[in-house]
């Protein structure tokens, strides 16, 4: 099965601390790296990681509160230093297109890349970006400001050939394509092979859900049936309740809820308050309600 993995480069919220810094993970699947939200030193901690910086092809960014973008210029400074060549997608709500052409202008103008913005609709779940192995599609959420989440779904896989079936009837190599997309196999003697003794099933698709940040939604579970994994800002627990409301958060009993509710796989929890030294409370808090979460931490690798 191919890599799909989420890597935690910041799990904490607006406040820095010295424990957590400001929200931004890497998606990795198939071979592919996708950057999602850019706080403050994403760049150092995509070192840390030992994430190959030339292999991001896309930056999704949920919305414009600083924890979640600051550090995106100087990511993209870093990239034109190194010496980067390959264009850039960035996907983000369509204020933050003029104020990055201004940085741009005054910071990078020089290098061998070009930036592609996207604007995307927080009020709309769509599929905004589409490659041949996976989609990835906005998920509105509420928030102080115009806010989305991303779902990243795997495609649809081929099934497994089984080799001791292609060894035993000598099938060529060339119909190995064929019976994969469902084709039969004819022996020379006129023998039909059913395609289904021929390969084994594939490997089901995967999906993740990054939903930071967003007051609790009753139905949001409603867009998220049986995600594999889901991340979702659990910034308060149920000490802070009005907290979370004043301020459209969310606790941690909250995400679980919404966890529980979408049949998720398992529940990632993050971007806490500086408030909480020990984040176990809330993972106590979820787990009474979903008991497979787990806390993100600063270069934590789960696979989906």
């Amino acid at each position: 099965m191919e890599p799909f993995r989420v890597h935690i480069l910041g799990c904490g919220s607006a406040l820095p601390t010295l424990h957590h810094n400001a929200s931004a993970q890497v998606v990795e699947i198939r071979g592919k790296l996708f950057l999602v939200d850019c706080g403050e030193g994403t760049q150092v901690q995509l070192r840390r990681s030992r994430l190959r910086f030339t292999k991001i092809s896309a930056v999704f960014i949920t919305h414009l509160h600083g924890d979640h973008c600051f550090g995106l210029i100087g990511m993209l400074s870093t990239f034109g230093l190194l010496g980067r060549t390959a264009r850039l997608a960035i996907y983000a709500p369509a204020a933050l297109e003029p104020m990055l052409k201004q940085q741009m202008q005054l910071f990078c103008h020089d290098f061998d890349y070009e930036v592609d913005f996207h604007a995307v609709d927080t009020t709309q779940q769509q599929v905004v970006y589409e490659d041949r192995s996976l989609t990835v599609e906005t998920i509105p959420l509420e928030h102080r400001m115009p806010c989305c989440g991303y779902l990243f779904r795997e495609k649809p896989s081929l099934p497994h050939i089984r080799r001791d079936m292609i060894d035993f009837y000598e099938i060529p190599t060339s119909q190995i394509n064929n019976i994969k997309a469902g084709a039969d196999w004819t022996t020379p003697d006129g023998e039909v092979v059913k395609n289904e003794r021929l390969v084994e099933p594939a490997d089901a698709a995967r999906s993740y859900a990054y939903c930071s940040d967003t007051r609790y939604i009753p139905t949001l579970h409603e867009r998220l049936k049986g995600v594999s994994t889901l991340y979702h800002e659990s910034t308060y627990g149920e000490d802070n309740l009005l907290m979370a409301q004043k301020y459209y958060h969310s606790t941690a009993r909250q995400a679980a809820l919404v966890a529980r509710e979408a049949g998720v796989g398992q529940l990632l929890l993050g971007h806490y308050s500086s408030r909480y030294e020990d984040e176990q409370v809330l993972l106590r808090e979820a787990q009474e309600v979903f008991e497979n979460t787990r806390l993100t931490d600063e270069n934590a690798i789960f696979d989906v």
